[in-house]
């Protein structure tokens, strides 16, 4: 089954409807520059209200931006995660270095453009568990993701990602069926794709997202 991630939640009513529709993961971002933005303690009491992944719940998510320790710390500090997704520039050995500083599985997000930013995914293949593939910012783009933009779905037809991977980048409930198609990815992950309001989720696009994702082709 499609793996599927809801990414950026920030209230009540789209955990909710993430975690109804069947998301495998519920992400929550820890960048103050981004409108989906939370504080530990805002995803701490958000998390609390969903049961946790060894009890059958989703996969909780942490975004962050080539943090420090003391940041990725301070989060934890307030409610545990599944992953870190880092979105920075980080390298292979910063990547290294945080999952065992933490203990928690790593999922790196690496930008695409061409078929030559694939190369680097064996470089960070020894270093994290699971890579996101999202569409490269537009250069001077205030934030690494989140952008609604798509890249080339077909420069990963029969590539072999060298960890399990999500596809990120401009889906929505309209096009997630035809990417899963051209991709041949095994998950998807979005976020603007199901707002109705730039960092507010619609309930009834997470929900739609998920059925089309899952819908047999």
């Amino acid at each position: 089954m499609t793996e599927v991630k809801i990414c950026g939640l920030n209230d009540a009513a789209g955990l909710e409807a993430a975690w109804r529709a069947g998301a495998d993961y519920v992400g929550f971002v820890f960048i103050p520059a981004s409108p989906r933005a939370v504080t530990p303690a805002a995803a701490a009491a958000l998390s609390a209200a969903l049961p946790s992944r060894a009890a059958g719940g989703p996969s909780r998510v942490g975004l962050f931006l080539d943090p420090a320790d003391a940041e990725v710390a301070a989060v934890l500090a307030a409610l545990p995660l599944d992953f870190l997704q880092l979105h920075g520039e980080e390298t292979p050995e910063r990547c290294a270095a945080l999952r065992a500083r933490f203990g928690i599985p790593v999922m790196k997000a690496l930008g695409v453009a061409t078929a030559a930013d694939l190369l680097l995914l064996e470089a960070y293949a020894p270093a994290v568990d699971r890579f996101l593939l999202d569409a490269k910012p537009p250069p001077g783009a205030a934030l690494p993701g989140g952008n609604a933009l798509r890249f080339d779905w077909a420069l990963l037809a029969g590539h072999a990602v060298p960890r399990p991977w999500l596809l990120a980048g401009g889906l929505t409930p309209d096009n997630v069926a035809e990417a899963l198609g051209r991709s041949g990815a095994p998950g998807v992950d979005v976020s603007s794709g199901v707002e109705r309001a730039r960092g507010v989720k619609d309930p009834g696009r997470i929900a739609a997202f998920v059925a089309a994702a899952r819908r047999p082709a």
